[in-house]
């Protein structure tokens, strides 16, 4: 077996496997079927400074090789997720990034200081949310507004700082090396990428809030284009997202420049999907006689 261990931002990681923020919720409804312990790491459900109960239904809609979601990160809050969920993650032999977003960088810099105090592995902050006090753009929009926060959750905490970048901007290299000049240790990305569907019946678009966020093997080439261009700008790890739902998948994520990749609408459709991508990747590996997965991060040979 070949190793599958990863570095990132000075954290080792078993294996380069992490269910996505949002889709695996704090894992305990999948423990039932697999030790957590076998995953790289889990990104948790996005947390807010106080409990949010999302966005109205429906909130979920299929695309072809995808889906549509408005959940509007539902999540009890910081306070809630410290006590009663933390303490359970923290057991479970894997690491632990904890997903946090804010309407205001006020909000975003009270979780992250709250976070310090724990034992949380990493933060990975979420820059795709409205900033209330700037119109309502997203944080991630601008490379003002990505280093503008960036810059003040970096002085909130010691923890390694993954920063979540949007795809829906016009450059993301350019936003990336904004948030690596404010501080931070790695990026994340792409989140996902802005969708909407109209039921023709009724004329009415299918989720309630009319546009969400799309994710799925549809969005696989937009993501791996991304951390591509991203891995071309920066000198920070990467953790690539999108699309990924094969040990192949994976492998072409960590050739185009990811040190390791989270996986998310696949496990929608099947709650073992990130073990059987991390026995894929092994299995690729072995193949092809490597022996390390550090040996295939960015080694796409472009035209």
């Amino acid at each position: 077996m070949a190793d599958l261990s990863v570095k990132i931002a000075g954290v080792e990681f078993k294996n380069p496997v992490i269910p996505a923020s949002g889709v695996f919720g704090y894992g305990r409804e999948y423990e039932e079927l697999f030790p957590l312990s076998k995953l790289g790491g889990i990104a948790t459900k996005g947390t807010t400074i106080t409990k949010r109960n999302g966005n109205l239904s429906p909130r979920i809609a299929e695309t072809p090789s995808g889906m549509l979601n408005s959940v509007g990160l539902q999540n009890p809050g910081i306070d809630k997720f410290i006590s009663e969920e933390l303490p359970n993650l923290m057991t479970k032999d894997t690491v632990i990034l904890a997903n946090i977003a804010g309407s205001t960088a006020d909000e975003c810099v009270e979780i992250a200081r709250k976070l310090d105090e724990t034992d949380v592995h990493m933060i990975e902050l979420n820059i795709s949310c409205p900033n209330v006090k700037q119109g309502g753009m997203a944080f991630g929009a601008t490379c003002d507004g990505a280093a503008g926060i960036t810059k003040r959750v970096r002085q909130a905490t010691k923890k390694p700082l993954v920063v979540k970048l949007s795809p829906n901007v016009t450059s993301i290299a350019e936003i990336a090396k904004s948030v690596e000049a404010e501080g931070a240790d790695a990026l994340s990305l792409i989140n996902t990428v802005l969708g909407m569907r109209i039921d023709i019946n009724t004329k009415r678009p299918i989720l309630k809030n009319n546009m969400g966020g799309m994710s799925g093997p549809a969005i696989l080439p937009i993501a791996v284009k991304m951390v591509w261009q991203t891995a071309n700008a920066v000198n920070i790890p990467i953790i690539g997202i999108g699309g990924i739902s094969s040990g192949n998948d994976a492998v072409e994520m960590m050739m185009a420049g990811a040190s390791a990749v989270q996986v998310g609408a696949a496990i929608f459709t099947d709650p073992y999907a990130p073990i059987k991508i991390i026995d894929g990747i092994n299995d690729y590996l072995d193949s092809n006689n490597i022996k390390s997965v550090n040996e295939i991060i960015g080694s796409v040979q472009p035209w």
